[in-house]
């Protein structure tokens, strides 16, 4: 499915949601706007995230003094629709025991937006320009001492500069109906919990099953892709999202291409357009959100994705013979497409007297692709977070989270093909766990620090070591500090 026909969906479904009878028309939503652009619903959504999906909070600026904007043009850019923020966030981790070998690195990366209100600047009601780039720096270590599949980092990646997305949006329909055009991530959108926004690890932005299945990763950071994407929020807590994006953000999955599509496309201006294309759909019902409503807020979200491109057999050859046969071509037999579904609940299990933003929130996300192409069939993660628990600290966000992601029977067969065929025992992959405890302190609105604890089970799936045998279960402990400007 060809990315040109991107504009041929976007008319027809503008065209189908136009004719929504008039009275749902009306409803204008006033809810406070959560992480991926819902309404929130999440009373321990935390004071600073490096997930995409997270938005920008609060800044640091009226702590800087005079420092803080010292040639004051923050306000006359404002009042002629030019927005700015930036975020840097730094991590200090360490796998004191287990993975590949021990190590420690430092990483960090500093993120700048701009926001363009084209109503402000020229009269064009509902019109926006957004733009975000990447300065990313340091030494990945999952990449190079871990092994592990759910990285430990989301800021993990490899040194670049980088656009990340640029993308054009189009409200209509008193604010219901949104379109979107240009360079986009569906990771900022798409598959989000805002309570799960708090973890370090990246598998609760982006979870594995759709990062390790499609190629490139899929549009998730630190890549994006040229797409469409409409969302629908009549009112009611109702919110109906599509995206259709190029299926290969990187050239990735192209024959005799490096698989490694961070290099492939460095600067993230590679603007591929021709590969078959990536359809993503969810659906989301946030009750208890209206001023005023006495019970908690919550959202249950279901969705999933399409790939209609080709893939490779993770077991078999062209001729249906097993990859790991000294006979075989060397080359995975074509499979076509790649699909999954998700669900997602986040609920609010209890909120402070008298407050908005503070208490315990819960969330569960799940997955399964039932596809032969994939490498992941099955991923779960859920987690508890909870916002002001301690005096005195009401900012603080405290948070427990667990992910698993499950190899598929595929990828596990052709392990036992390896060790059949070879001769030689080794372990068979089976799944991958991790265990995440951490603590966001506020130092101050828009600048906090993170003690980070994880703890992975089987890193790589059970993958074999320098020695041969499993890696052993690893523990990671890092300290992440943020600032928003």
């Amino acid at each position: 499915m060809p990315l040109k026909l991107l504009s041929r969906f976007a008319i027809g479904l503008g065209l189908t949601l136009a004719a929504a009878p008039a009275a749902a028309q009306q409803q204008v939503r006033t809810i406070l706007e959560g992480a991926g652009a819902d309404p929130r619903i999440a009373v321990a959504q935390p004071e600073t995230t490096s997930q995409a999906s997270g938005g920008y909070v609060r800044s640091v600026e009226p702590y800087l003094g005079p420092l803080g904007d010292p040639l004051g043009i923050r306000p006359m850019l404002k009042a002629r629709g030019i927005t700015y923020s930036l975020t840097y966030i730094a991590d200090i981790l360490g796998n004191p025991s287990g993975g590949i070998r021990q190590g420690a690195v430092v990483e960090d990366r500093l993120n700048l937006r701009l926001n363009l209100d084209l109503d402000t600047l020229a009269g064009w009601e509902g019109a926006t320009v957004h733009a975000n780039a990447y300065f990313i720096h340091g030494t990945g270590l999952s990449r190079y001492f871990v092994g592990n599949l759910l990285t430990a980092s989301v800021i993990e990646a490899l040194p670049s500069t980088r656009l990340y997305v640029l993308w054009f949006d189009q409200s209509l329909m008193d604010g219901q109906l949104g379109i979107r055009i240009g360079q986009q991530a569906a990771d900022t959108e798409f598959f989000v919990s805002q309570t799960a926004t708090l973890f370090v690890n990246s598998t609760f932005g982006w979870p594995a099953i759709t990062g390790l299945d499609l190629p490139s990763g899929g549009p998730a950071y630190p890549l994006s892709a040229p797409a469409i994407r409409a969302k629908y929020a009549p009112g009611n807590g109702f919110s109906l999202q599509v995206g259709l994006y190029d299926g290969d953000p990187a050239g990735a999955n192209r024959p005799g291409n490096d698989p490694d599509a961070q290099r492939l496309d460095r600067t993230g201006t590679n603007f591929r357009v021709h590969d078959p294309a990536l359809i993503v759909a969810e659906a989301t019902y946030a009750y208890n959100i209206e001023p005023g409503a006495k019970g908690l807020p919550g959202d249950i979200t279901v969705g999933g994705w399409q790939h209609f491109g080709r893939f490779d057999s993770l077991r078999f050859d062209m001729t249906g013979v097993p990859l790991a046969d000294p006979n075989a071509a060397g080359i995975g037999r074509p499979l076509r497409g790649n699909a999954g579904i998700y669900a997602i609940y986040d609920q609010t299990l209890f909120r402070e007297s008298g407050k908005d933003d503070e208490g315990l929130g819960f969330f569960v996300r799940v997955a399964y692709s039932p596809t032969r192409s994939s490498l992941i069939d099955a991923y779960v993660d859920t987690g508890l977070a909870y916002k002001g628990l301690f005096d005195g600290r009401e900012d603080d966000t405290i948070g427990v989270g667990l992910a698993y992601a499950r190899v598929s029977d595929d990828a596990r067969r052709a392990d036992r093909d390896t060790i059949l065929y070879g001769g030689v025992p080794m372990p068979r992959r089976r799944a991958e766990t991790v265990v995440e405890a951490t603590y966001q302190a506020v130092v101050v609105p828009g600048f906090t620090v993170q003690p980070d604890v994880q703890y992975v089970f089987h890193p790589g799936a059970g993958i074999a070591g320098p020695d041969g045998h499993r890696l052993r279960n690893a523990a990671v402990l890092g300290l992440r500090a943020t600032v928003q400007y």
